[in-house]
């Protein structure tokens, strides 16, 4: 399975559009929908993007959630209902809503961050903000990849 990788930061220009990196448009190929669903980020001041089948796939993960009225309700506001198809055009690129812009405070540059089946797209200086507030907390919290491999490896030993 294809995840969304790495970090890419590329100029928007004065029409509002942005070319999706082309590894970020290789993960999408073989999708139906030619571009990408993005919405406001609930977490973070930035846009969250993804496949149309992904999409569908939180649809029906939220269909099997034991969760409240409440819960399922702001989801379906916040996420689906405040969500947008946007297509590429034939350069690969795609024009972010003024809205969206705006609330991710993306003017001339856009940071296109990978998050394996989503990507987020954030204004760079406030991402790198993001990323030195978390890597000091993986180190503060003792977190590594080798840790996490381990953990997997023996809970995977454990169920055979």
């Amino acid at each position: 399975m294809a995840v969304f990788l790495s970090t890419y930061v590329n100029k928007v220009d004065k029409k509002g559009r942005v070319s999706v990196p082309s590894e970020f448009r290789k993960v999408l190929s073989g999708q139906t929908y030619q571009g990408v669903v993005i919405f406001k980020s609930l977490r973070y001041p930035a846009l969250e993007a993804c496949s149309a089948e992904h999409m569908e796939q939180l649809s029906e993960d939220l269909d099997a959630q034991d969760i409240s009225n409440e819960d399922y309700e702001a989801i379906e506001t916040s996420i689906f209902g405040g969500s947008v198809q946007v297509p590429f055009d034939g350069e690969g690129r795609i024009v972010l809503p003024e809205h969206f812009a705006r609330f991710a405070n993306i003017t001339d540059e856009a940071a296109f961050v990978g998050r394996r089946k989503t990507f987020h797209i954030w204004e760079p200086t406030a991402l790198a903000t993001l990323e030195d507030s978390m890597r000091e907390k993986a180190r503060s919290r003792d977190i590594s990849l080798s840790k996490i491999v381990a953990k997997a490896s023996q809970m995977r030993g454990a169920q055979s």
